[in-house]
């Protein structure tokens, strides 16, 4: 199973000198706890939802007065489309990171989070456990 198969295919973007409040509610429209931030196509960082409320909130700023550039993560780690899912889970939790830009041609094409993958083990869980029951019943329902 490759990246592409599980990352959430929508790509929400901004530039990096736009403000805080302005991408906070981009994120409260668009219904994502993360926005890419791009120059030109080209990812340069990411924000969550986490650190507008730590580093900009939390801290009492304006979040009109700050730009999204200022409070970014830039070192992330970028997938690959056609990564291998389980290389790209480990390196996920080596890096302990909930979400991670998925880019092809330099350009980004979606993210790959945690809930991406938690979705997909319950329904990988959820198969297992029909196919045991169906075993069981044709088995003369032991």
């Amino acid at each position: 199973m490759k990246v592409r198969d599980l990352m959430t295919a929508r790509v929400v973007d901004m530039p990096a000198d736009a403000s805080v409040a302005r991408v906070a509610k981009r994120m409260r429209d668009e219904g994502v706890g993360s926005v890419l931030i791009t120059d030109n196509k080209a990812l340069v960082g990411i924000v969550t939802d986490r650190q507008i409320t730590h580093t900009v909130v939390a801290e009492g700023l304006d979040p009109n007065d700050v730009a999204v550039g200022e409070i970014m993560f830039v070192d992330f780690v970028p997938l690959e489309p056609e990564m291998d899912l389980l290389q790209a889970v480990r390196l996920q939790r080596e890096l302990a990171m909930r979400r991670l830009p998925v880019i092809e041609n330099g350009v980004p094409v979606g993210i790959l989070s945690v809930s991406d993958i938690a979705a997909f083990t319950k329904e990988l869980i959820d198969c297992v456990l029909v196919e045991g029951e169906v075993r069981v019943l044709r088995r003369g329902g032991k």
